[in-house]
């Protein structure tokens, strides 16, 4: 049947999968009109009767690209020569660096304004705003110094712990937990100032392109590495000892999410103490969770109670069975 043929109940539209409303099955059912007068109309009309998904005559939110620019140019400032275009000399480090530390500060400021003016903070007055923001924005800055510091124990922790690193360069240019990371570790300082929105955003921005969701919330200790990090999941509550190793897949949940809001601000994820390390594909589940300090949790194991410290916590039952393989059958010898 071709898409703007006259249909009757039950039969498809031509559209995606959809199928026309219950009609008496005498009557012929005339297609939507699909012209762009018609889609605009309707789309208008989704705006009137479908609320909640709708940002219309509010404050104005934050803009995803200007936040995406923004986070590249802060992983240009901690990682001078790393991710530019072009070869940065020493001797114009000092111009460079300059500029565009005045280029994130003007651009961040607005951002973190409009996320003020928009979701104000508790006991924060929207025309406030600005000054805050302005304020936020010099303190954020200037803790990227220290932001540094914990990155190249990073750097040191997945160059050491991974005997297929070439080369600390090479696992700050290739390797996708250093970039998600470093964005986690920056998005933390704005949430330690209760800055709405864009903490999420730019941790968001490095989930789709590393795969880790590092919530900005989430307090990590220093010479953390994540290896190969596909999948891991690091909840808003997660409390990081030093010197901690995951592998992908890796999820510190919550335990359960039905009360909702009524969870915000509780501490519902794991904490993991100094040197543990958490292989592929284990679930840490609960607030209450504490896995002590030197231990080893197995891959895939699901845990949602504390263990005490220097514990090895592997699957017990599962077996793996080897069997020699079926011959296969010799191939038929056709003749033409």
């Amino acid at each position: 049947m071709k898409a703007n043929q006259p249909t009757t109940e039950g039969e498809p539209t031509g559209s995606a999968g959809g199928f026309l409303p219950s009609a008496e099955p005498s009557r012929i059912v005339r297609p939507v009109q699909k012209t762009l007068p018609e889609i605009t109309r309707r789309l208008l009309e989704s705006y009137d009767r479908i609320g909640g998904i709708n940002h219309l005559d509010g404050k104005n939110l934050p803009s995803r690209h200007a936040i995406e620019l923004i986070v590249r140019d802060l992983l240009r400032l901690l990682f001078p020569g790393f991710f530019s275009d072009r070869v940065l000399h020493s001797s114009e480090v000092g111009v460079e660096t300059a500029t565009l530390v005045d280029s994130v500060a003007g651009r961040l400021e607005v951002e973190i304004a409009k996320s003020l003016e928009a979701a104000p903070p508790e006991g924060v007055q929207p025309r406030e705003a600005r000054r805050l923001a302005r304020e936020i924005t010099l303190d954020f800055l200037a803790g990227l110094p220290e932001v540094r510091e914990l990155l190249q124990t990073d750097v040191e922790a997945a160059y050491n712990g991974d005997p297929a690193a070439l080369s600390p360069d090479e696992v700050i240019v290739a390797y996708p937990c250093v970039e998600a990371i470093a964005v986690q570790r920056t998005a933390h300082l704005l949430y330690l100032r209760q800055v709405p929105l864009i903490p999420r955003m730019m941790t968001e921005w490095a989930h789709g392109r590393t795969g880790m969701d590092l919530h900005p919330g989430a307090r990590i200790g220093s010479h953390f590495f994540i290896d190969h990090g596909t999948g891991t999941v690091i909840g808003e509550t997660s409390i990081i000892g030093n010197r901690v190793k995951m592998y992908q897949g890796v999820g510190l949940v919550a335990r359960s999410l039905s009360a909702g809001q009524a969870l915000r601000g509780k501490k519902r994820h794991p904490t993991l103490e100094d040197r543990v390390t958490v292989y592929a594909g284990a679930t840490i589940m609960g607030g209450d969770t504490v896995v002590g300090a030197g231990s080893t949790i197995g891959a895939s194991v699901f845990l949602t109670h504390s263990v005490p410290p220097n514990s090895l916590v592997i699957l017990e039952g599962l077996q793996v069975k080897v069997m020699e393989k079926r011959r296969p059958e010799p191939p038929l010898d056709f003749q033409i």
